[in-house]
């Protein structure tokens, strides 16, 4: 095996203990159970902040995932208190659904089911259930899947409807925050949702499940991928009229090697054919985004041709993937090297190599951007799982 991948693998087992570290010592909320809603950029922990369903979610599957791999029962003890939370205080047991966040004392703030949060419980209980055989964990991801397929499936125009009130009735509001655009179906949430079917199918063989995963993957590759550009398209309403916004070069590289994995799991051959294509399409398309320091840009907005000129933590994560993922399928050197030089960008401007874990990330000039270290979107989730990722396929590569 080259040296270089080598040496990528020992970075990398070390870097995802340093965030598996992070989260375990610093986010336990002794106060009110559970974790803490918001650590800023300061490292400074906002016990009274909000507590997310989607960061709860995104620790569940971070700590179960890792613990395939360290065997660290302290890795999963914090799974179990994660998995223990969602239940006790996320959990909708009147009307089965999530709540999309807390108050930091762990009563309901706002009861919503967003679908996207939901399909990231599935994931995680999923992901604990692999590793635990905690009955309970299967069971309410099964049930969630239901409530999803009840309520938010569209049996006539196929997709799903993005959020309902707290009784699965019709909500005005859709955005799973401020930027987004205000459509009843969205790119990633549709990412999301095949993203946690695949990984409940992988301990739920259920016929009905690999029905569905199928049916998914056909509706994104008819919808959210444009063949003519290689991007993503975002946003559509309930008929599949486009609401063009901005190119996302994360979800572009994130849907890359997300949506083979999940062709992969349904073990469906045309599905798996038709996504090595989009695969590389859409990593080729990524290379538009790639600073000459090897960072990723957030966003672009084509209509002006405006870069928003900033460059996150989990865009790169995704890129380390993603670039490694078409490594992987063609061969090609090119695609490793954007991988090893973008995760030395990473090192150098997005660690926080004094206290842990990774900065939000940084400006076009360096300077930092002032943004939660741990909070409602900011999880271990993206860059745990790309540290997770590409160690699991390096370990294939020397076994080939």
């Amino acid at each position: 095996m080259p040296l270089q991948l080598k040496q990528l693998q020992s970075e990398l087992t070390t870097e995802l203990d340093g965030i598996l570290e992070y989260w375990s010592k610093f986010t336990i909320d002794t106060i009110n159970g559970g974790f803490i809603g918001q650590i800023d950029h300061n490292d400074i922990a906002h016990h009274q902040s909000e507590k997310g369903s989607v960061l709860n979610a995104r620790i569940l599957w971070t700590f179960s995932s890792a613990y395939k791999l360290t065997n660290e029962e302290e890795h999963k003890k914090i799974a179990k208190r994660a998995f223990d939370y969602i239940i006790s205080h996320f959990y909708d047991t009147e009307f089965g659904g999530i709540f999309w966040s807390l108050h930091n004392d762990g009563t309901p703030k706002d009861t919503k089911n967003q679908i996207y949060a939901i399909a990231f419980v599935i994931y995680g209980m999923a992901e604990y259930y692999a590793i635990s055989k905690e009955e309970k964990a299967l069971e309410v991801a099964i049930n969630l899947y239901k409530k999803i397929q009840e309520h938010s499936y569209d049996p006539i125009k196929k997709g799903y409807l993005e959020a309902f009130t707290r009784h699965w009735q019709n909500i005005d509001d859709f955005r799973l925050s401020d930027k987004d655009a205000n459509e009843k179906k969205t790119m990633n949430t549709h990412l999301h949702i095949v993203e946690a079917y695949a990984n409940l199918y992988t301990v739920w063989k259920e016929e009905t499940l690999l029905n569905d995963i199928v049916e998914l993957l056909e509706v994104i590759d008819a919808h959210f991928i444009n063949e003519e550009t290689g991007h993503l398209k975002l946003f559509f309403d309930e008929n599949w009229i486009e609401n063009p916004d901005v190119i996302s070069y994360g979800h572009d590289i994130e849907a890359a090697w997300l949506l083979l994995q999940c062709a992969e799991i349904s073990g469906n051959e045309k599905l798996i054919a038709r996504y090595k294509k989009h695969a590389i399409q859409l990593t080729d398309v990524t290379y538009e985004g790639i600073d000459i320091d090897g960072g990723l840009w957030y966003e672009l907005d084509p209509n002006n041709n405006e870069l928003i000129a900033e460059k996150h933590w989990w865009p790169q994560a995704e890129l380390m993937i993603g670039f490694f993922n078409s490594f992987q399928l063609t061969g090609d050197k090119a695609y490793l090297d954007v991988v090893l030089k973008n995760w030395e960008f990473t090192k150098k401007y997005i660690l926080d190599s004094k206290n842990g874990e990774w900065y939000w990330g940084v400006n076009a000039d360096y300077s930092l951007i002032e943004k939660d270290k741990a909070g409602f979107w900011k999880c271990p989730y993206h860059n745990g799982r790309a540290c997770i990722e590409i160690i699991n396929r390096i370990k294939t590569i020397k076994n080939e």
